[in-house]
């Protein structure tokens, strides 16, 4: 309470400060600027970058969107798209989830496509990882709600899209900011950027820090990050862009239901024991190269390198694990006239490869006197090489004023090689999938400016993980198929009251076939089955509102919410008969709503909300978490000290109420011994931050 006496005693002391400054410079401050919502412009690899015009379900955060909390996690913006359901533990544990897909999965995410700029996050481990980058220096994510999107791969998720943070205001501006909580929270930020006429340069250096609120929870990353424009002419440019990660994040681990409820704060004995953590050291880097050809032809072609480096110590073992990627990707797009309809069009070539490497050792924490992890003999070791290329085209028919038809094919082929070095015998195994053709066709009818509907029908594919395709003894199970479904979808996307109401709807219906499954048979062993169905259907709903109530007040507010019907269709797993069983790991309802209060003084506040329907926690429905609600706060100053320098002081509460929830579930996780299963990780409890930080415009 003394805390929060003194912030709001700050605040009015600066507001009265620097009143008649805010008065001259009120058009420089992100307060009261218009009465309408902006038009959504989205990424310029689709069809065209209009989020009015795509016959698709696509979620959009701007920057605005992602610094509206404290600017370290993802997960809570990320989980104000309907349909969408990040969950996270302590930074480095997460898992993403679109419409049910991808929630069983044991361990992080996949069965989801990940683009930082061109350059692929997911590895050829079907991994996507999307954490490293830091928030402050991504400019807009688009997630792409199921296989809509031929272009980006037809995962049976979808694609998240991450548009690198490039430099918009001429001349130079540069900026410091640092974010501090509880838990030992700390996040200090460096930025600067120039903007000429033929080039621009960003770079940035941050690094975060949290004592972590659990035990063996620290969590320390650093990052640098580099992008820009170079030759930029009228008809071309040159797009570089480069992040390099090194994160050291110890790990607590899952605990059962009983210390869940009645210490939460306690980690799983044996990673406590053994100081579990994961540390790694990743780059990537590429380059994009965009020219006109001429008035109806367009390429955009990149090439990339993705690098990773890890160590990561668990009570079991130790694993090392090293992976190199490289790909390239063209693209050609442009526009034609067939008799008086205009056609717009994209074709290109994805190429990825990516070489891993896999060691494990024994772990003799035991007799390391309580010092945590202690590398020692070799287990196994393992090579993968998997390359895979995609073909994909998709083509935009202007039919009349009303009415449009999209049409999309995207063609997959993938070859890996597995090698095991076991006791001096080395047995390499080759394997290819056959090639999956996956086709999408939308219609879309817009009456007028503001208003649109569309149906879009489309099949996608999910490649197994490495765990997923083995037998027990490590070898490629051939019988293993990729997962496969189709997806039909009907919604719209409405302007109202002067384009100061946004609305969307979306409803859909997916079913997928040949449901990969990896059944556990030991620490960190898997094999894996095609057993059977699963079938994903729901609604989602978004409104946005902009009211301004006077010269002095602005009030923007949303809401969203998904309410969904997964389910096994034909299941059966281990002669146990799951079919009509609720899907394993995934809320079936959330809401998510929000509203900010903007002054033309500087001050501002927001309140969010999110309500999570409970999770079933086995296939088997025997457990489920409990439904709960989390609500946040946040207040803040922003005004300018001198010209050209502005600053922003904020505070901010999340989970207000101290809800008690699990941030976090491990899908069918097994008893060890007589122990319940630790199927929990709890999330925060009630936490506060605070952020302060100074931007320059030379």
């Amino acid at each position: 309470m003394i805390l929060k006496k003194y912030c709001f005693l700050l605040f009015v002391f600066l507001c009265f400060h620097n009143i008649e400054a805010q008065k001259r410079e009120s058009k420089s401050i992100d307060s009261v600027k218009t009465q309408k919502l902006d038009e959504v412009v989205i990424s310029p690899f689709h069809i065209n970058n209009r989020l009015q015009n795509t016959p698709a379900s696509i979620g959009i955060l701007s920057k605005k969107d992602l610094l509206q909390n404290n600017a370290t996690d993802i997960t809570t913006v990320i989980n104000t798209i309907p349909g969408v359901f990040m969950q996270s533990s302590n930074f480095t544990t997460t898992r993403i989830s679109i419409r049910g897909i991808g929630a069983r999965t044991p361990y992080g995410t996949n069965k989801i496509r990940a683009f930082y700029g061109s350059i692929p996050l997911t590895s050829g481990n079907s991994e996507t990882v999307i954490d490293d980058i830091d928030l402050e220096n991504i400019g807009q994510i688009e997630v792409i709600k199921g296989p809509l999107s031929s272009i980006y791969g037809a995962g049976l998720g979808g694609a998240i899209l991450i548009s690198p943070q490039l430099s918009k205001a001429n001349g130079q501006n540069a900026s410091v900011s640092s974010v501090f909580g509880s838990f030992g929270l700390l996040k200090n930020s460096l930025n600067y950027s120039l903007n000429e006429k033929s080039s621009s340069l960003n770079i940035s250096y941050h690094n975060l820090k949290t004592n972590g609120w659990r035990e063996n929870s620290a969590y320390n990353r650093e990052g640098i990050t580099l992008a820009g424009e170079l030759f930029r002419k009228k008809n071309n440019k040159l797009t570089y862009f480069s992040n390099y990660t090194y994160l050291k994040a110890f790990i607590p681990s899952s605990i059962s239901k009983e210390v869940f409820e009645n210490n939460p704060k306690l980690g799983a004995p044996t990673w406590v024991a053994s100081k579990g953590f994961k540390e790694y050291k990743s780059t990537l880097t590429g380059l994009a190269y965009d020219f006109k050809i001429n008035d109806h032809l367009n390429n955009s072609t990149s090439v990339f390198v993705n690098y990773k480096d890890s160590n990561e110590p668990r009570p079991f073992d130790v694993l090392r694990q090293y992976t190199f990627g490289t790909g390239g990707r063209t693209q050609f797009s442009g526009n034609f006239k067939i008799a008086k309809t205009e056609n717009q069009f994209i074709a290109g070539i994805e190429y990825f490869t990516d070489n891993y490497n896999g060691n494990t050792f024994e772990n003799l924490y035991k007799n390391n006197n309580g010092q945590g992890s202690l590398q020692g003999n070799q287990i196994t070791e393992t090579d993968q090489k998997r390359h895979f290329y995609n073909i994909f085209t998709q083509i935009r028919s202007l039919l009349s004023d009303e009415f449009e038809i999209q049409a999309g094919l995207n063609y997959n082929e993938t070859h890996f090689e597995l090698t095991n070095f076991l006791l001096n015998k080395t047995s390499t195994e080759k394997y290819s999938y056959d090639g999956i053709f996956s086709p999408q066709l939308s219609f879309l009818f817009k009456p007028n400016e503001e208003r649109t509907l569309y149906f879009s029908a489309s099949r996608g594919f999910s490649l197994p993980a490495t765990e997923e395709m083995l037998t027990s003894t490590g070898n490629i199970n051939p019988n293993i198929k990729p997962e496969s479904g189709y997806n039909f979808e009907v919604g719209g996307k409405f302007y109202f009251f002067n384009k100061n109401l946004y609305t969307e709807f979306a409803i859909y219906r997916m079913e997928i076939k040949d449901l990969l499954v990896a059944k556990r048979i030991g620490d960190d062993q898997y094999e894996g089955v095609n057993a059977g169905k699963t079938f994903h259907e729901g609604i989602e709903i978004l409104a946005k509102h902009n009211w301004l109530i006077n010269q002095f007040f602005t009030l923007n507010s949303f809401i969203g919410a998904s309410l969904g019907k997964y389910e096994f269709k034909d299941f059966v797993d281990s002669g146990n008969d799951y079919s009509g069983n609720k899907l394993t790991g995934v809320a079936a309802n959330k809401v998510n709503a929000g509203i900010i209060l903007n002054t033309s003084l500087g001050l501002y506040f927001s309140a969010d909300f999110q309500f999570t329907d409970k999770i079933p926690l086995n296939d088997a429905n025997s457990a489920y978490s409990d439904s709960y609600k989390i609500i946040n706060f946040k207040t803040g100053y922003r005004f300018e000290i001198l010209q050209n320098l502005n600053t922003n002081f904020a505070f901010g509460i999340n989970n207000v109420t101290d809800e008690k929830y699990a941030s976090l579930i491990l899908p069918n996780a097994l008893p060890v011994g007589t122990s319940s299963p630790r199927y929990y990780y709890p999330g925060l409890p009630v936490n506060y931050y605070g952020t302060v930080s100074l931007n320059y415009l030379f």
